[in-house]
């Protein structure tokens, strides 16, 4: 199945050594399909999401909120996702 639309997100991971420590930036994607959205690690059927948020922090970036039974996941946006928020209120919110 193809997804319907796709935002580029980032992970900030550190790792630390015995002498020093380093923040390593994994750039990931959530993927919006039409009875699901996925992320690297995780998967959110339509039905648990309850929302879609964005808070704009800086210039262009921000934290991207899944509003879901389980509770809320942010991830961090380097790009606006308002395409992808609007896509999913256009083809997954419409619908039900």
């Amino acid at each position: 199945m193809d997804f319907i639309a796709k935002q580029p997100y980032v992970k900030m991971e550190r790792q630390v050594s015995s002498i020093q420590q380093t923040d390593v930036e994994d750039e990931r994607t959530l993927y919006l399909y039409k009875d699901r959205i996925t992320t690297k690690y995780r998967e959110f059927s339509i039905d648990e999401i309850m929302d879609i948020s964005f808070r704009k922090l800086g210039e262009y970036g921000g934290i991207l909120y899944l509003h879901t039974k389980q509770g809320v996941f942010p991830y961090t946006v380097k790009t606006s996702p308002q395409e992808f928020i609007n896509l999913y209120r256009k083809h997954i919110k419409d619908e039900e």
